[in-house]
């Protein structure tokens, strides 16, 4: 950017006739999705990010040749022919990539080396189910046929929020919801846990609780029909380059519209005139003013932080202040074990297996919520995740936050020694799991929640936010909804993200759609959008700078 149009910024009033100006905190994919859509809707938009990366915890890191990817395990939107893909395809996120597509979600093996995979085919899981468990025929032909129906529904509400919506798009959408409304509701009223525990055999119970790699709890089953429905489809896969790779590829996409990303720019607070925000202030005093501000980040961090709590509401108070403490509404923060591993890898098994702990194994996984390790072997996933030769392998748990926090911050010793735990444990299960493999480990690098927080400032380290189907939806719902993504008696500022639109890229994505939508009906412009024409194969050059998240490197 131009020493010119630096100054630009740095002006309280911007020039007569020129552009809308919009800033963006937080480069994560809802910030850059909210700066495509206002480049393309004829505003002139910067993003201020705090770290070097895009992505927010849509990210990866190198070491010694490694990239060890940290998010996507399957992506919502991958095949064409949705309204998912076509935001995807509207912000570069795709470009030139292939998405590789697995036959099934995930694999459970219980303490006594029982498995069952969940195949996306309803026919071939129904089969393999029936061959684990006969007893349990009824069940399992009752979950088959509920998969079935699924992978006929093509429902992806990510293009409009329904405020906007003309009468014919709302009756396109009830078209499709009313046939199917007895199976939705009857399966969104279900908890897996309570249709799990009907199974005879205790390794369905325990394992179709864990088909999303660890038990989310709380969860009812209509979203785990979806994702097996999608992933069936070919909508649910893993594009090239993963998650950083994503993150780059919107990038991209915004700079070519025009776009500025200014990293290392750390905001501080809103800075508000008469009741209208009207710019950011960065930790050191720079100052940068804008006809509207979005904040893309934490929702707490805005509400209570940038904003001093100061335009909040009895919804707004519960959402952010009650519910980020009530257990159960938050998605676990996890631990991450990146292994290089010297040599191909492939023992042919599944892509991704939970593995179900012993009581006594558990407590050897410091901070573990839940006894059970998740292998994932993310060479299958992508090329460009290990040097030539070599392999990688992502093993994670769900773990309490507090804890780390607590080690971080009291007693760093005792945190990296901590976190060596977590490496020996890995190193000895995968040897016993492949024996001989342990002597081909070149390193091992843990990522703990405390890491996430730092790096992410995501409330106690939590990578989705949210709970679909909670208390919490409900409320983020009418915060999209009814307030339309404003702060009560504070014009020319919006909030987007998962923390307003819950959790998943695809949902964060869309909060971008919507806020630009909400801001083109206010200021009389016309939403714009156009799908990228970008036909550059992605390779993994395109990763780019990855820096190192923690000093140290646990081998």
């Amino acid at each position: 950017m131009s020493a010119e149009t630096e100054q630009d910024w740095s002006v309280r009033e911007r020039p007569p006739g020129s552009k809308p100006r919009v800033l963006v905190v937080g480069a994560g994919v809802a910030g850059m999705a909210t700066g495509c859509y206002a480049q393309m809707s004829g505003m002139e938009t910067r993003i201020l990010e705090r770290h070097v990366l895009p992505g927010g915890c849509c990210t990866a890191w190198a070491r010694d040749g490694y990239v060890f990817d940290y998010c996507i395990e399957w992506l919502i939107g991958t095949a064409p022919g949705n309204n998912a893909n076509q935001v995807w395809r509207e912000l570069g996120a795709l470009d030139g990539k292939t998405i590789t597509n697995f036959d099934m979600f995930n694999k459970v093996t219980d303490e006594t080396g029982r498995s069952v995979t969940f195949y996306n085919d309803p026919d071939r899981l129904e089969r393999h189910l029936l061959e684990v468990s006969p007893a349990d025929a009824a069940l399992i032909r009752s979950f088959c046929r509920d998969l079935r129906r699924f992978v006929n529904i093509d429902l992806y509400p990510f293009l409009k929020p329904p405020p906007l919506q003309t009468a014919r798009e709302r009756l396109g959408t009830l078209r499709t919801v009313l046939p199917a409304f007895r199976l939705f509701w009857r399966t969104a009223a279900t908890q897996m846990h309570t249709f799990a525990d009907r199974f005879q055999d205790p390794l369905l119970r325990k394992a179709f609780r864990n088909i999303f790699f660890q038990d989310p709890e709380n969860f009812p089953v209509l979203p785990y029909l979806f994702n097996m429905a999608s992933a069936h489809n070919g909508n649910a896969g893993f594009p090239r380059g993963g998650s950083l790779g994503l993150a780059r590829s919107i990038e991209e996409r915004y700079t070519s519209l025009g776009g500025t990303i200014t990293y290392r720019a750390r905001v501080d607070r809103i800075l508000i005139e008469d009741g209208r925000a009207v710019g950011v202030e960065l930790r050191g005093g720079r100052r940068y003013y804008a006809d509207h501000v979005v904040s893309a980040c934490d929702g707490h961090t805005t509400v209570y932080g940038l904003l001093e709590g100061k335009y909040t509401s009895p919804r707004i108070d519960r959402l952010y202040d009650e519910m980020l403490n009530r257990p159960g509404i938050l998605f676990p923060a996890v631990v991450s074990a990146f292994v290089g591993i010297d040599g191909d890898f492939d023992p042919g098994d599944a892509h991704s297996t939970t593995y179900l702990l012993t009581g006594e194994e558990g407590a050897k996984l410091p901070g573990a919520l839940q006894n059970s390790l998740v292998v994932q072997l993310r060479s299958r996933y992508s090329d460009g995740f290990a040097p030539q030769g070599k392999s990688v392998i992502h093993c994670t748990y769900f773990s309490d936050f507090g804890y780390w926090r607590s080690l971080r911050t009291e007693n760093r010793k005792e945190y990296w020694a901590r976190k060596r735990q977590v490496a020996d444990f890995v190193r000895d299960f995968l040897d016993r799991r492949y024996p001989g493999l342990g002597e081909r480990i070149d390193l091992v690098d843990v990522a703990s929640p405390a890491t996430t927080k730092r790096y992410t400032g995501n409330f106690n380290g939590s990578i989705l936010a949210w709970k679909a189907f909670s208390d919490a939806d409900d409320l983020a719902t009418k915060l999209v909804n009814k307030d339309r993504m404003r702060l009560p008696g504070l014009s020319g500022f919006s909030m987007a993200g998962q923390w307003v639109g819950m959790g998943g890229l695809i949902r964060a994505a869309s909060t971008g759609r919507f806020v630009v939508q909400y801001l083109c009906e206010e200021l009389g412009l016309r939403f714009n959008a156009w799908e990228s024409d970008n036909d550059e194969a992605w390779h993994p050059g395109k990763f780019g700078h990855m820096p190192q998240l923690d000093k140290r490197l646990v081998r």
